[in-house]
């Protein structure tokens, strides 16, 4: 065997149920468990001493920067913050690049420069945009569908200037496109001309707090933007998802629209679940501004019991890192013209293991379902990603939930030395990080161990709608 994983407890059945067992591994892939070890030899064996061995975590909504920005994040320190956080595999998004994905040239444009920086394993978003349907240029989906994207991503309010955003017309165009790629279309959900015209409305008026931002792009921009998705689904046929949903109001939508038959799907944030405007914003001000913006204390439980009875269908972390001094926090920066974005590979797997399957607001099965599986099936990775399988990538999340730290900011890998998760208490925490049967970071035994260059950049591997899923 390449390695074998000593007493580990991996996840066996529904609910929290549990099977102790030894994994083995060669080839980079999982190749069987068994009882007994005894007789197998192995190149190396780690003692997992009872620890709980999850699939590879995956975040599926990350903006690393790179190219392009690399004043704010490189793929490379991306990659090791995402690794220490226990995450095996990323998707990175179209956006935030120069230049942006649109075509299968710029695909590469942006492929070639990071393919050898990063720790763990990655793939790709598409992107389409308004100037693409302006321009007659919808027909380059499918050079990224067959470069190997794993779905496009639109914005209904404008991002960096290489992606701008889309009209409604625009939207549908685009939809009624990529549906016929049987991809899935990720809106950044938020009525533009609401939130522009708050914004003003509220500078204007003098407000200069942090929780001024939440009260201008408020819920009811996301509602009536998720409104607009799902009868744009029903109309074209094609895959919607909605990212980075924030709102109740959202999870009522998201959930009729599944009860309706109709092909949505939702992903939230660990910020949308554990912070809220009041506090974090009046504490922290333009390191948790954010868009959509922090919400309410109800918009956190609600998320919750959304992302546990199937509403939501995975976590990701909307990673968007910003250089403090010239982005977040320096001369001619407030609350209204500091950049929208927070750091969150890091955070995202701890979170969700102290308050959601700690604090029982997840079952074992919904956690790994949450952190792993949903996001490889909806993406396209699985069953290479996202399972423990025998003949599967042998990547590896391993959790001592006995854990209790406190996030700080000064000891993040990335390199947004910043985060409004600063100072909070966690128990439970990613231990260990393994990619294709290679450590590449263990927190009691040097920290981040891999190499810049062993992540591999994943293709599509399948085209499977997640199965709609609904407890009562």
């Amino acid at each position: 065997m390449q390695l074998i994983l000593k007493n580990a407890t991996i996840p066996q059945g529904f609910g929290n149920r549990t099977v102790k067992t030894n994994i083995l591994v060669d080839d980079n892939k999982i190749v069987g468990f068994t009882n007994c070890i005894d007789g197998i030899e192995a190149k190396e064996v780690i003692d997992m001493d009872g620890k709980l061995v999850v699939p590879g975590c995956i975040d599926p909504h990350t903006h690393f920067m790179d190219p392009g920005f690399t004043h704010r994040e490189t793929f490379a320190t991306g990659s090791a913050s995402a690794a220490a956080g226990g995450l095996t595999c990323i998707v990175d998004m179209p956006c935030c690049s120069k230049p942006s994905v649109r075509s299968r040239d710029e695909f590469y444009q942006k492929l070639n420069p990071i393919k050898d920086q990063s720790y763990i394993d990655f793939a790709f978003w598409g992107g389409m945009t308004g100037e693409d349907v302006r321009e007659g240029k919808l027909d380059n989906v499918w050079g990224q569908v067959e470069e190997g994207v794993t779905a496009f991503k639109v914005y209904m309010t404008p991002s960096v200037p290489t992606f701008p955003k889309v009209s409604d017309a625009e939207m549908l165009e685009i939809f009624a496109k990529v549906a016929e790629t049987g991809l899935p279309v990720g809106v950044h959900a938020e009525n533009y001309d609401i939130c522009s015209f708050r914004v003003e409305k509220l500078k204007k008026q003098g407000r200069m707090d942090g929780p001024a931002w939440a009260e201008a792009r408020n819920s009811l921009a996301e509602k009536v933007a998720i409104e607009l998705v799902i009868s744009f689904a029903e109309a074209t046929g094609a895959r919607a998802h909605i990212v980075h949903m924030s709102t109740k109001e959202g999870v009522g939508l998201v959930r009729q629209a599944k009860l309706r038959g109709l092909p949505i799907t939702a992903e939230t944030c660990p910020h949308y679940l554990v912070l809220n405007a009041q506090e974090a914003m009046t504490e922290f001000g333009t390191f948790a501004k954010i868009a959509p913006p922090l919400r309410g204390k109800e918009d956190n439980e609600v998320h919750w019991k959304a992302l546990a009875d199937g509403t939501i269908d995975f976590v990701a972390t909307d990673h968007a890192p910003y250089e403090i001094p010239t982005e977040k926090e320096g001369e001619g920066l407030d609350i209204w013209t500091a950049f929208p974005g927070i750091p969150g590979v890091e955070q995202m797997v701890p979170i969700l293991v102290s308050e959601g399957l700690n604090k029982g607001r997840l079952t074992l099965q919904r956690f790994v379902e949450v952190t792993s599986t949903n996001a490889a099936i909806h993406f396209g990775l699985y069953p290479k990603k996202g399972s423990m399988e025998i003949g599967t990538d042998a990547d590896f999340t391993v959790i001592d939930l006995e854990r209790e730290y406190v996030i700080d900011k000064d000891k993040v890998h990335s390199m947004a030395k910043y985060t409004p998760f600063h100072g909070m208490k966690l128990k439970g925490k990613p231990v260990m990080t393994i990619v294709r049967g290679t450590v590449v970071y263990d927190e009691d035994h040097g920290g981040l161990v891999g190499k810049k260059g062993y992540g591999q950049f994943v293709k599509r591997q399948s085209n499977i709608a997640l199965p709609r899923q609904l407890q009562f």
